[in-house]
């Protein structure tokens, strides 16, 4: 935990005053810590890193293709761990690009938990390892678009920049499906809670990263291909 703070106000040091800001760092406001109260809740508020990002530890691991069967291995870096789940989704895209636009839904999760011994070692494990379950969402055909790291509005050429270029993809997406009836919102809200794949394409040709948003054709009750 020590690291992540530091390392993450390192990086909101750098830009203070952006918006949205570059790091959610530790904030009392809304801290839900159970059963913790008075001085020792003020404490934990006070240094207790915000769950929404994924980190070494697992955080917010929204994968699509974790459902019923899944197996989730996760790295125990401190003695007397706890562990916690929740945040679940009926569907969802790859990157759930408007951040809180899957279908959120109430539910259980029936868990069986082993324990590895030496098994960070012995799998050279920094971050979470996933075998999804055989529930998943399987389509045959897709319209796929592709984005490159230039921004969207001045044109600035960015080095390799994944997040650009997948932020481009989605938005070529959205462009194209406003050409068939959907408003901006409408198609902006369909990649985040359809079961999209998003796929980073290419990432050795300098200087653009190529990602590229593949829509499964199937879930339209139109055609939505070029003709």
């Amino acid at each position: 935990m020590n690291k992540w703070n530091k390392r993450e106000a390192e990086l909101v040091a750098t830009d203070p005053d952006r918006v949205p800001p570059l790091a959610a760092l530790p904030n009392p406001q809304n801290a839900v810590l159970g059963s913790l109260q008075g001085a020792e809740f003020e404490r934990v508020a006070a240094e207790a890193a915000r769950t929404v990002p994924p980190r070494e530890h697992g955080g917010n691991c929204d994968i699509k293709n974790l459902s019923r069967g899944s197996r989730i291995y996760f790295p125990v870096y401190v003695e007397g761990a706890k562990l916690s789940m929740g945040d679940i989704h009926f569907s969802q895209g790859d990157g759930e690009i408007s951040f809180c636009g899957a279908i959120e839904m109430s539910g259980y999760i029936d868990l069986h938990v082993d324990i590895i011994k030496g098994g960070m070692d012995k799998y050279a494990m920094v971050n979470p390892i996933f075998k999804p379950g055989p529930v998943e969402p399987r389509y045959s055909e897709y319209l796929v678009f592709e984005g490159i790291s230039v921004d969207e509005f001045t044109g600035q050429q960015y080095y390799m920049d994944a997040h650009v270029a997948y932020r481009r993809a989605c938005l070529n997406a959205i462009e194209y499906l406003k050409k068939f009836g959907f408003t901006g919102e409408q198609a902006y809200l369909l990649l985040s809670c359809a079961p999209v794949e998003g796929r980073i394409s290419g990432i050795v040709d300098i200087p653009n990263a190529c990602c590229t948003i593949a829509l499964p054709t199937e879930i339209f009750q139109m055609d939505i291909l070029p003709s």
